[in-house]
């Protein structure tokens, strides 16, 4: 008898746990910690040195871990890359293109909902802007914002077919980055969230910074 109320137990935490929504989150700095991105070899900020003074200092206080915990959700991948772009350019005019959201989109697994959360670094590193382009991509275009972000949605949308996308937008960006963001989702169809008075320590969200990020995305994601 207690084999086989064992044996129903485990039925039915294994229903549960194939009912919650899977996660993937394409970002960079702000959602990285040590020996929680994939790939393993992804640059992280989370935790930082004694020079860089930050807070955070457990998984369990980033966003995204207090985020998917308290809506009953599950990680399925989180590929973030501290640094990284949504652009193929970077700091100093550097190619970016083995780090950039773009090359990075179809390395999330199966996911429910993704969450891409980026643009922070194309605003601080100035890149070029470009022009808003919707198809017939070159290379070259890949390497400004604008039609880098517009190919990222379109891959995503191909690659991930009824899978949810949310794009969350920092605070303190750019004018042109940010709004180049809502007009390139609104244009796709794809939820945006706008950041508001976040807590920062050296420009990346603190304790405090990561539990209002957490807020904010729950009053959306559902």
């Amino acid at each position: 008898m207690r084999k086989t109320l064992l044996f129903v137990l485990l039925l039915m935490s294994t229903a549960l746990m194939a009912q919650r929504r899977g996660v993937s989150i394409l970002g960079d700095s702000y959602s990285t910690f040590r020996d929680f991105v994939q790939p393993a070899n992804n640059l992280v900020w989370y935790p930082v040195n004694s020079v860089q003074h930050n807070d955070v200092v457990s998984v369990r206080q980033t966003w995204w871990h207090l985020f998917i915990s308290q809506q009953g959700f599950r990680l399925c991948q989180n590929n973030s890359y501290s640094g990284s772009t949504i652009c193929h350019t970077g700091y100093n005019g550097d190619d970016y293109r083995d780090r950039s959201f773009v090359t990075r989109a179809g390395q999330l697994g199966a996911p429910d909902i993704i969450i891409v959360f980026g643009g922070t670094n194309d605003s601080w590193a100035n890149v070029p802007i470009g022009n808003f382009k919707y198809s017939e991509w070159s290379l070259q275009d890949l390497y400004t914002f604008r039609p880098a972000m517009a190919k990222l949605l379109d891959n995503l949308g191909e690659r991930y077919p009824g899978t949810e996308v949310y794009v969350v937008i920092n605070s303190e960006l750019k004018e042109d980055i940010t709004q180049s963001m809502r007009t390139i989702c609104d244009h796709y169809g794809v939820r945006w969230i706008q950041l508001h008075d976040i807590d920062k320590q050296w420009g990346h969200p603190s304790q405090k910074g990561m539990r209002q990020i957490a807020e904010q995305l729950a009053a959306v994601i559902k």
